[in-house]
């Protein structure tokens, strides 16, 4: 039979202490903030356990016997150690909280993530936040390395060895300069048309460029890229310079959109929708800051 079985909980050894502090089984009762009656079935359970009595009742109150007084004694070690034990788990909960490292993607990095930070800077503004923003690839590998608390990708599928909440929902919309032939035609881009044009491109690895190549797959692929960039600043950039069509997030487009420095180019047949995911190694929910910052981006 293990220990467990053997020895009284830290609620009866607790119960015990305040008897002896106090001469009154009414009086630990309410110390340890239960009835009278819960008290005498505890302590009467906690002799059955070890097999002695403890607590002589009279109607001038409650003494402990010889064999109570002795296990007083050893009870009284044993909740000096759990306290001690709390202080230490304690401890290590404080250290955790103090810090948070977040892996995201490059959009959900620049475009969602700032936002979210500022909510958890209001709850928690003792917690320090890093945050390495890379492609969903790298994200993935940070966490499975031990190298991240939490993540953010925008990839089709969840790596393996990692567990995920969707967070939010995004679009990607193609785009090109004003000048480019694309954004003067009166009619879409098709599909085929689209699969065979060199276009301005995320890297391997990038959630962005996993979508696009999921969706172009039965019209035979990508073309090589024009360009294959590792930001989407940059991507933005060259195509705002005219040099190219590209495929971004709507996120990252707005303000370019609304003041025709980039021009979205309406598409037929091809479904560039992704759910935008928090992910953590598999197993239980994050906790401490990485939980609370999980809440927030679920809204």
């Amino acid at each position: 039979m293990s220990i467990a079985h053997r020895v009284p909980d830290l609620g009866a050894l607790e119960l015990l202490l305040a008897v002896a502090r106090h001469g009154s089984l009414g009086r630990a009762a309410r110390e340890v903030g239960i009835t009278q009656p819960a008290a005498s079935s505890r302590i009467r359970s906690m002799e059955r356990q070890l097999g002695v009595a403890l607590v002589d009742r009279s109607p001038r109150g409650s003494r402990l016997t010889d064999a109570g007084t002795l296990v007083t004694d050893w009870a009284r070690r044993v909740v000096e150690a759990a306290e001690a034990f709390d202080v230490g788990a304690q401890a290590l909960r404080d250290r955790r909280d103090s810090r948070l490292r977040v892996a995201a993607s490059m959009t959900i990095a620049e475009y969602l993530l700032p936002g979210w930070l500022i909510a958890l800077r209001a709850e928690r503004p003792d917690t320090a936040v890093s945050l390495q923003a890379g492609n969903s690839a790298a994200v993935a590998e940070r966490l499975l390395a031990g190298e991240a608390d939490l993540g953010y990708v925008e990839g089709l599928a969840v790596p393996d060895g990692l567990d995920s909440a969707v967070v939010a929902h995004d679009r990607l919309v193609v785009v090109a300069a004003p000048s480019h032939r694309w954004a003067r035609r009166r009619g879409t881009v098709g599909a085929a048309e689209l699969a065979a044009t060199p276009l301005i491109l995320r890297e391997y690895g990038s959630g962005t460029r996993q979508v696009l190549d999921a969706a172009l797959a039965e019209y035979g692929g990508l073309a090589d890229p024009l360009l294959e960039l590792a930001s989407t600043t940059a991507v933005k950039a060259a195509a705002v310079s005219g040099a190219g069509p590209a495929v971004l997030s709507e996120l990252a487009v707005t303000e370019e959109l609304a003041s025709r420095r980039l021009v979205e180019v309406p598409v037929e047949s091809v479904r560039l929708h992704r759910a935008l995911r928090a992910v953590w190694p598999t197993g239980p929910l994050p906790t401490g800051p990485a939980r609370d910052l999980l809440s927030l981006a679920r809204g």
